[in-house]
């Protein structure tokens, strides 16, 4: 298939309160003839911490097994799977009236997973949760620019819903003084990294996210790692360990660009087992873009 000479795109907000808050997103449609150069090149071009490709599904034994298929793109790296570029492209999808509202089946690199869209945003449930020992929670605060006196004394785990962070829990004096060293995040292992404070009357986490994607620099929203948030507050006991947990996540504060992420996290013996989370959606622009060569 010839990718025609240019594609029409979105620009959205998600986990965004109003426009020009949360995290921008691209959102390019008809993306199924683009080589993976061809969408990084792309992606490099827009600049957003991530863009997404909507492409037509797979076909399974028994015809498609999901609704769409999403390719997602940092300016550097295609990854299997992320959450505001999937709220996003399927809030977006709804919106220009390309599919119906109400449950969707999005096929990405981490599998199909349901998204819910309403008229405001989506809700994402996350892939199979996941949970592994971490760096040492002083490395891993000293590659921050912290020191073992900034920490609440929890591991620094790796968790996940489909993409894996590691989670460091930090007093809420410690957060704005975070400044990610890459190289040395990179010998710790090179997951993307929430350091985070927890309001526990709130239920509500106050993060920065840095990841290895976007050159260790700071993400506004970053839905897979609120996801992975859920894991990590239930094996550390700070959720309840049975039945389903509300909880928020805010983000983006220190960049100027406010975010507002609502989760759940379902837990059985202590353990999570799932996990979603939905935000706003916000469009802000339209257009059409060059393909490359």
């Amino acid at each position: 298939m010839e990718a025609p000479a240019a594609l029409d795109y979105e620009i959205v907000d998600v986990f965004a309160p109003r426009p020009f808050t949360g995290n921008p997103l691209a959102v390019v449609f008809g993306a199924d003839a683009l080589t993976t150069a061809q969408c990084q090149v792309l992606a490099h071009e827009f600049g957003f911490s991530e863009t997404s490709f909507l492409c037509a599904p797979g076909d399974g034994p028994d015809g498609p097994a999901a609704d769409y298929r999403l390719r997602i793109f940092t300016p550097h790296a295609e990854l299997p799977f992320a959450g505001h570029p999937s709220v996003g492209a399927a809030h977006t999808l709804v919106r220009t009236g390309r599919l119906r509202p109400g449950l969707l089946r999005q096929e990405c690199g981490a599998g199909v997973l349901d998204v819910v869209v309403d008229g405001a945003g989506a809700r994402l449930s996350g892939g199979r949760p996941t949970l592994a020992e971490g760096p040492d929670p002083a490395e891993l605060a000293t590659a921050l620019g912290l020191s073992a006196a900034d920490l609440v004394g929890h591991p620094a785990d790796v968790a996940g819903c489909g993409l894996a962070f590691t989670y460091l829990h930090v007093h809420p004096d410690a957060l704005d003084r975070a400044v990610p060293d890459g190289a040395a995040l990179d010998r710790l292992g090179g997951h993307g990294v929430s350091v985070f404070s927890w309001d526990r009357l709130g239920e509500t986490a106050h993060a920065r996210v840095f990841a290895r994607g976007l050159g260790w620099s700071e993400d506004p929203a970053t839905g897979s790692a609120a996801l992975g948030a859920g894991v990590w507050l239930t094996a550390a006991g700070l959720l309840a360990g049975e039945g389903v947990s509300g909880y928020a996540v805010r983000q983006g504060d220190r960049l100027g660009r406010p975010s507002v992420l609502t989760c759940t996290v379902t837990a059985t013996a202590g353990a999570a087992v799932a996990a979603t989370v939905a935000g706003a959606v916000q469009p802000v622009a339209s257009g059409r873009i060059r393909v490359p060569w």
